[in-house]
């Protein structure tokens, strides 16, 4: 992928071009300043192949967005986007169109992403134990232990 600046009608300015995906996947509409934890979680900065990682681009419903343009397929957790946030769209491509469009939401439940802090949970001392959580709020994005009921926040994975 490559880019040049263009003159861009609705925004009348200089914008960055960058080359359509042959076959990949676009992870949009991610909230200003949260795509360096999606980046770094999926590891790109080791990939043999291109990604593109645009930040604070304008965007006209959030105003500023980050994205990550991947050029090869892979697998995402989809449940872990969520959580780090949900109002992400995942576009899988496939000879350069979109072939399906994923809309996020925050997971029911999530598995071993999500740490229990509380030191007298069992899942805390006993490391082969499944940590489980529960979505309890889907507004305050607040999820339940499944063995002490401790409450953690999604932007709280570790």
């Amino acid at each position: 992928m490559s880019g040049w600046p263009c003159w861009h009608p609705y925004w009348g300015r200089k914008m960055l071009n960058i080359e359509k995906i042959r076959n990949g996947v676009v992870i949009d509409h991610i909230k200003s300043g949260q795509g360096i934890r999606i980046f770094n979680w999926l590891g790109l900065d080791k990939a043999p192949y291109t990604v593109a990682f645009v930040v604070n681009a304008s965007s006209r419903n959030m105003g500023r967005k980050d994205i990550i343009k991947i050029d090869n397929t892979m697998d995402i957790n989809f449940d872990i986007l969520g959580l780090i946030d949900p109002s992400i769209t995942v576009n899988i491509i496939k000879d350069e169109k979109v072939t399906e469009k994923i809309q996020l939401k925050l997971p029911e439940r999530v598995k071993n992403v999500i740490l229990c802090k509380n030191p007298r949970c069992i899942t805390s001392t006993e490391k082969y134990i499944d940590q489980i959580f529960h979505l309890e709020n889907a507004e305050e994005r607040t999820y339940r232990c499944e063995c002490c009921d401790e409450i953690r926040c999604a932007g709280d994975l570790a």
